[in-house]
């Protein structure tokens, strides 16, 4: 784990912005420091809108405190579901133990839950989630007055109602907004699909994504015959959104008032966290956007489109799965130079296989990516016995390599291979 442990100070047109990554664990929140990130949300074991996640226990969240604010990282803690009866008894503990690991802000949807929040944790900032749709400067004002610091914006409002919005709120109430990832059927989160069809609520954060699966019509009148929305066979994808990328528009965000851009993905891992937090770190700095975008199409996505700032958002209504133009095949753990400083000895985790003298790319902190060749794999065994290998290919498992170049500690490598992940081909 490398961190800068200088408070970061990012120069360019845009460095007013702030860049706000998400962290489903520890190790997204390392890959979010290191690749520029200005600050961090992340969930705890409850009352997070991505239950799926890793997420922190008290503990990690600490720890997790200390590593971001070492780096000048601020940490905002998502306890934004919406919130029933039976959670009221737990709840204030939480804030409680929000404010004792030092977080800067808590994110909440609900009412009830922010006054809980300036009882139990009245020195964190409070943050109003985009659970609760705000898309008008009255409601911005009234949860001003309710000791807001920040609103984040309901994903329906275009950029020209974020113009008009800022001009009518308090200058002192920040405006955040998602830039990038997936989008919701339901803009603002407030689906009852997965409830419905699966006892298993969106608005709790237990969405199953039924908005993703396939769907025939079926006339009822002609049991067991199913009729296809499409003209031609086969399933359409009638609530598949695409997910949202906004890169070659961040000027205009700034211009509209925005201070703080969100990226989504607390469910994601540390290399999709890394590769698309440096993306946008780069732009802020004051790189030309079409400069980094082969670097959004080496993570998995779904097809990109602009959300609602323009138009109307885009459905894919034939392709239920992701693409992605590279494979993460390992994490660099350490770097020593060997060969007089001819060649680096690395230490790596493997994620997936690397064969000896292949092309690799190194995804590195604050520099550009460099391809390399690595050699000389040994892989330690559970026994500790050190066995030569011709290739890299136990996930999870530690091995050392030699490099051509330097890749320090922190970094991530890839190879080049298209990947489509779909149950129906495009």
């Amino acid at each position: 784990m490398t961190i800068d442990t200088n408070k970061q100070n990012h120069s360019g047109a845009l460095s007013s912005l702030e860049l706000l990554a998400p962290a489903g664990g520890l190790e997204q929140l390392v890959a979010a420091v290191n690749f520029g990130a200005n600050a961090v949300y992340l969930g705890l074991d409850q009352f997070s809108m991505r239950a799926k996640a890793k997420n922190f226990t008290i503990d990690e969240l600490k720890q997790g405190v200390k590593i971001a604010h070492a780096a000048g990282v601020k940490v905002h803690v998502t306890l934004n579901i919406q919130m029933h009866e039976a959670d009221l008894a737990t709840l204030p503990s939480y804030f409680e133990a929000v404010e004792e690991a030092g977080a800067d802000a808590v994110i909440v949807g609900d009412i009830g839950a922010m006054m809980l929040a300036k009882k139990h944790a009245p020195n964190v900032e409070l943050h109003v989630s985009t659970q609760a749709a705000v898309a008008n400067s009255e409601s911005a004002k009234a949860f001003y007055e309710l000791g807001a610091k920040r609103v984040v914006l309901a994903r329906e409002m275009a950029l020209s109602e974020i113009a008009e919005f800022r001009s009518k709120i308090p200058a002192d109430l920040e405006v955040e907004s998602f830039v990038h990832g997936a989008q919701c059927m339901a803009q603002s989160g407030r689906c009852l699909i997965s409830s419905y069809l699966c006892d298993r609520s969106a608005n709790r954060g237990a969405c199953t994504q039924p908005c993703r699966w396939g769907y025939h019509v079926v006339e009822e009148k002609r049991p067991g015959m199913d009729f296809g929305v499409e003209e031609a066979g086969g399933l359409t994808y009638v609530f598949n959104a695409a997910d949202l990328c906004m890169i070659d528009h961040l000027q205009e965000l700034a211009d509209a008032g925005v201070n703080s851009i969100k990226i989504e993905g607390r469910n994601k891992k540390a290399f999709y966290v890394a590769t698309v937090v440096g993306a946008y770190r780069r732009v802020l700095d004051g790189c030309d956007p079409a400069d980094v975008h082969e670097e959004l199409e080496c993570i998995s996505h779904r097809p990109y489109s602009e959300g609602f700032y323009f138009d109307e958002p885009r459905q894919t209504l034939d392709f239920d799965g992701y693409t992605q133009s590279t494979l993460h095949v390992a994490d660099v753990l350490d770097c020593t130079p060997i060969n007089n400083g001819n060649s680096w000895q690395l230490k790596l985790r493997c994620r997936n296989k690397i064969c000896a003298n292949e092309p690799i790319e190194a995804l590195v902190p604050h520099a550009p990516v460099e391809t390399l060749q690595l050699r000389d794999f040994v892989w330690v065994d559970s026994e500790g016995v050190e066995r030569s290998q011709d290739e890299l290919n136990r996930p999870g498992e530690i091995y050392t390599a030699t490099s051509s170049a330097e890749v320090p500690a922190g970094s991530f490598l890839r190879k080049r291979e298209d990947r489509v992940t779909s149950r129906v081909n495009i």
